[in-house]
């Protein structure tokens, strides 16, 4: 297993010093520049600017050093766009938001999920199943752009019980519809997937040895079952927990959370490049980190695996 760990890792760090380079170039070749707006300023007052910020240095140079401030100092610079404000500051301020529903909505939609198609697997063919298959039908077609407007003209509007937005870490009735509105369409994905793995592998040989043996059933559903339908399921809950704790732009938007989603939204159309770069970085190496644990765990569930 140590040495599982270690050449994912020797592929993972490659990985992200890669991403944080693609990152910088990309934003190099976009066209425009982080000063250019409708007024174009001052030569001096340009040139000024880019050596403060380092942009006049060469490619290579700037690369570099980009590189070392994140790598060494987990430092992603100074914000274009807020002189007084750097981007470690703004993620600081919109990523405790994102992860506080993000993580929230992944903890409900596995839940309810896991348990939705666990129940449809185990009752297969019966009311039970058709009805929880319906569950998961109508949660998948009500994605988070409409359910959220959905959930505002019912709690909000109709019977005033939820604010209809902002973000309050005191008060959770601020968290209920963003919760929500994020998972539940990721809910239905994972009854899904869990209800075809488990029928999957309450048709396996050793689950009927084991009904054979006269186990009693739960015990076969628990010990045999759960453990072994889950591989499928742990491998999508990987990049669904990462696109989930680090924000939805349609959720922060629609309920004006302040998350991290918004911040890159408000990057992009001020051509802050530094943050957008932070939160790509961000995005980028969560998504490498929990790729490395679901592969870590998948190892350890079935010690077969070794890829």
């Amino acid at each position: 297993m140590f040495a599982f760990v270690l050449r994912r890792l020797a592929v993972a760090i490659p990985t992200l010093l890669l991403l944080i380079v693609f990152s910088f170039l990309l934003m190099h070749l976009a066209p425009g520049g982080p000063f250019t707006g409708e007024r174009a300023l001052p030569p001096q007052v340009l040139a000024n600017l880019e050596a403060q910020y380092g942009l006049n240095d060469p490619l290579w140079l700037q690369i570099w050093n980009y590189l070392v401030s994140v790598v060494v100092h987990f430092d992603f610079g100074p914000s274009f766009v807020y002189p007084d404000r750097t981007v470690n500051q703004l993620i600081a301020n919109g990523f405790p938001v994102t992860l506080t529903y993000g993580g929230l909505s992944f903890v409900t939609a596995v839940i309810f999920g896991v348990s939705l198609g666990v129940v449809a697997a185990i009752w297969h063919n019966s009311w039970i199943d058709y009805l929880a298959v319906g569950i998961s039908i109508g949660a998948q077609v009500l994605p988070n752009f409409v359910m959220a407007p959905l959930l505002v003209l019912i709690f909000t509007l109709w019977y005033g019980l939820l604010p209809g937005g902002g973000w309050s870490f005191s008060d959770p009735s601020f968290w209920v519809m963003p919760v929500i509105a994020l998972a539940t369409s990721y809910m239905a994905s994972i009854a899904r997937i869990t209800r075809s793995s488990m029928l999957e592998v309450l048709g396996s040989n050793h689950i009927r040895t084991a009904r054979a043996k006269g186990m009693p059933e739960h015990r076969v559903i628990i010990r045999h079952a759960l453990k072994p339908a889950m591989l499928p399921v742990i491998s999508y809950l990987g990049p669904v927990f990462v696109s989930m704790i680090t924000g939805s732009v349609v959720i922060d938007i629609y309920f004006s959370t302040g998350g991290i989603g918004k911040a890159f939204v408000d990057s992009a159309l001020n051509r802050d490049y530094a943050v957008m770069m932070g939160v790509t970085i961000l995005v980028g190496a969560l998504t490498i980190l929990f790729n490395l644990l679901v592969d870590v765990l998948y190892a350890w569930i079935d010690p077969k695996i070794r890829y």
